[in-house]
């Protein structure tokens, strides 16, 4: 009994630690944030982000000169004069290296941190009043698509003039500057806009239990406060999963738990991430819908995926990247072995700034202490790894050679017709992916041009790196990623053939242009 007693108290012991550590952080970086920082430590950071990037990015030179990304640096910190909160100085910072347009390098804006209690709290006192409704951002205004709050007045369609007093237009507008797509196009932040909107306004206000809407409904300008609810108490929502469970197949449950694990499943929008369903009575029009490239198990759902095509004779595969912000390579480059039509080349090689770029900023950059004591104990070997792997070219750059060997189609590979539907959120892999199938020519693509460069973008590891004085984190890419097929097109994504634009109404009553195009150019063959 004596040891067990001793262990349990030890045990108590690390927990009350760990408890009153992340109590203690929690406390010190919500402190940071009111605190201003001294302007010559400040010049220090933005030094010290100008020398990370030049070290780590390997395509900084790549949509903005050098000289103009100098002087840039040069001119913030010249004018740094006064001391700043971390807020105040992440608004100054960021558009500096927004101004280099790689979308997966920008500064991290500080946010307030919440304690496992204080989330509790929140998400006990009910629905907050964003989550509420569905917005979109339509023509530089906000509305509601769908209202989920107990107010039936506010109508879909409804636009937002204001919450709390604070514009819609003017926080998007003013956040956009601190932060890119790849390139020159301006889809990519449309689309995103309505649901950065709430990102932003809580990184200025914090969360908050009530929010005061001024709405423009037909003509008229109401201003209506909407505070938490809740929809079912704790008990009765614990009544109906008793009630659920006790009525349910067994062994639909299981099915259902399978297909998350496989599928992949966003717990936001309870939807999941890979989706296959047929259009058509029999079966000769597929729908594949793919929000991302992460989570779950890919190998196995595109090996029934595509063997489900083949036994079901499908003439035609709708895929739809839109909104897909990207992931994992080697599923992109699993998924194209089922598409493409012959032997493929996926990548060129992948430009680096040198072999310590990939070693410092991708190997040693992450990790807790513990971790990073095992890597610099193989530190030796991934270090020799990389002397083998990367090289420098003709052209006096460093390269990566990853994915640039010949790969076969897959056994069960697609070989009928194909559609794309893109728009502004097709970012990262899905745009790789969709260069490659638009370059080999072996799909239709239907809808908006694409935030993410058909050239290809840096990313690949992405350290965060955190700045000594402010504290503030930045990330960055250590890789550029082009895909096989290029265009003479510098900074834009990938065009539509078909280009389609969803209006406001469509959005309103649910409607998809784009897929409702493609429908009917397949009827009408």
């Amino acid at each position: 009994m004596i040891p067990n007693l001793f262990l349990d108290k030890k045990i108590v012991l690390l927990l009350l630690i760990l408890f009153f550590s992340q109590c203690s952080s929690i406390y010190k970086n919500n402190a940071r944030l009111q605190t201003e920082i001294p302007a010559a430590k400040l010049s220090k950071d933005v030094a010290f982000t100008h020398k990370k990037l030049q070290k780590l990015h390997p395509k900084l030179d790549y949509y903005i000169s050098k000289e103009q990304l100098d002087f840039k640096f040069d001119s913030l910190k010249s004018n740094l004069n006064n001391p700043l909160t971390p807020l105040e100085f992440y608004k100054k910072i960021s558009p500096l290296v927004a101004a280099v347009k790689q979308g997966h390098s920008y500064v991290l804006p500080p946010e307030k941190e919440y304690s496992k209690k204080e989330t509790k709290a929140f998400l006990k006192k009910g629905i907050g009043p964003f989550s509420q409704f569905d917005f979109t951002f339509y023509k530089d205004k906000l509305y509601v698509v769908k209202n989920k709050s107990s107010n039936p007045t506010i109508l879909p369609g409804t636009e937002v003039l204001s919450v709390n007093g604070i514009e819609p237009q003017n926080l998007i507008n003013e956040y956009n500057r601190y932060f890119s797509s790849d390139g020159f196009n301006t889809t990519f932040k449309k689309e995103i806009a309505s649901k950065r909107f709430v990102a932003y306004f809580t990184i200025e206000n914090g969360i908050k239990d009530s929010l005061n809407y001024v709405f423009k409904i037909h003509d008229s300008i109401q201003n209506i406060t909407i505070k938490r609810f809740k929809k079912d108490s704790l008990e009765q929502k614990a009544k109906k999963a008793v009630q659920k469970i006790s009525a349910a197949d067994q062994n639909k449950i299981k099915a259902l738990k399978k297909k998350k694990r496989i599928n992949g499943f966003d717990k936001t929008s309870k939807t999941f991430i890979r989706e296959l369903r047929f259009l058509s009575k029999d079966s000769s029009v597929a729908y594949l819908k793919i929000s991302g490239f992460k989570e779950g198990r890919f190998r196995k759902f595109y090996k029934d995926c595509f063997a489900e095509l083949q036994k079901k004779n499908t003439q035609t595969l709708i895929l739809d990247l839109r909104n897909n912000g990207g992931g994992r390579l080697n599923e992109i480059i699993k998924l194209y072995s089922y598409l493409s039509d012959s032997t493929f080349v996926f990548l060129q090689k992948s430009e680096v700034v040198s072999k310590g770029s990939l070693f410092e900023g991708a190997y040693f950059n992450k990790g807790s202490f513990p971790v990073k004591i095992a890597k610099s104990l193989l530190a030796p070997f991934v270090y020799s790894y990389l002397l083998l792997t990367v090289h420098k070219d003709k052209d006096g750059e460093n390269y990566f050679a990853t994915e640039i060997k010949p790969h076969p189609i897959a056994k069960n590979a697609f070989g009928g017709k194909l559609f794309v539907l893109i728009n502004g959120g097709s970012f990262s892999a899905s745009s790789i992916l969709s260069s490659n199938l638009k370059g080999s020519q072996r799909a239709t693509f239907v809808g908006t041009e694409t935030g993410g460069d058909y050239n290809g973008t840096v990313a690949g590891f992405m350290p965060v790196i955190q700045m000594p004085h402010s504290k503030l984190k930045v990330r960055m890419g250590v890789m550029n990623f082009a895909p096989f097929y290029q265009t003479p097109v510098k900074g834009h994504g990938i065009f539509p053939d078909i280009s389609i634009q969803p209006t406001l109404e469509d959005k309103i009553q649910g409607k998809d242009p784009e897929l409702n195009w493609i429908l009917n150019n397949i009827k009408a063959q």
